[in-house]
């Protein structure tokens, strides 16, 4: 059997869902995705997902709480390692005004997944690396690896309604994640924590 990893984008995939109103598969079980898109010669051996938790502040209190219950959520599942990159406070300016305010940037999550998929390619837990992402700075790391294990495969699955034409082509090949996976791999209504907490899907993401 090809042993298979799965490596997730997770803003890029949250992006996507929400530029096509799947608010409703925000629930994603990435265990059952990962081994929903393999074929039948290969196994499912780990999940890596990469996101940042949300900064704080007076308007996203609700998305704070989904976020963390969605986390806690999916770090129920053994096969799952969640890594952590952060937020960086950014100054923008309005074009038109001219008036300023402080943004939030999403930083190291495409350099955490080049580790990764490069740290476990050198250690050889893979054949197969399924990257779950449209961000086309992950394009000069797909082509190393490529590069340095020419008999390993790394596949971009991009997220819906997103795509890179780059990474595209730096990739063994390419295809964009459907609807009837997404809908086949919801995690249940409630998980159950290790210590018996029962976390309930957000009634937003209904």
């Amino acid at each position: 059997m090809k042993r298979v990893m799965v490596y997730v984008d997770g803003f890029n995939l949250y992006f996507g869902l929400r530029s096509k109103q799947w608010r409703r598969y925000y629930w994603l079980d990435l265990v059952a995705l990962g081994n929903a898109l393999l074929k039948p010669d290969q196994q499912l051996t780990q999940v890596h997902y990469f996101t940042s938790r949300i900064r704080t502040n007076a308007h996203n209190t609700s998305d704070v709480q989904r976020q963390n219950t969605y986390l806690e959520a999916l770090a129920t599942l053994p096969d799952v390692q969640i890594h952590y990159g952060h937020y960086l406070e950014k100054p923008k300016q309005c074009r038109s005004c001219g008036a300023q305010w402080m943004d939030y940037e999403e930083k190291m999550t495409d350099v955490n997944i080049a580790v990764q998929m490069l740290s476990d390619a050198f250690a050889d837990r893979f054949d197969t690396a399924l990257l779950i992402s449209a961000d086309s700075d992950l394009t000069t790391p797909v082509k190393q690896l490529r590069n340095l294990f020419p008999n390993k495969r790394v596949i971009a699955v991009f997220p819906p309604h997103r795509r890179s034409f780059d990474l595209g082509n730096a990739a063994n090949g390419s295809f964009t994640l459907g609807e009837a996976n997404l809908r086949q791999s919801q995690l249940p209504n409630n998980v159950t924590r290790a210590d018996g907490f029962v976390l309930q899907r957000p009634t937003h993401w209904n």
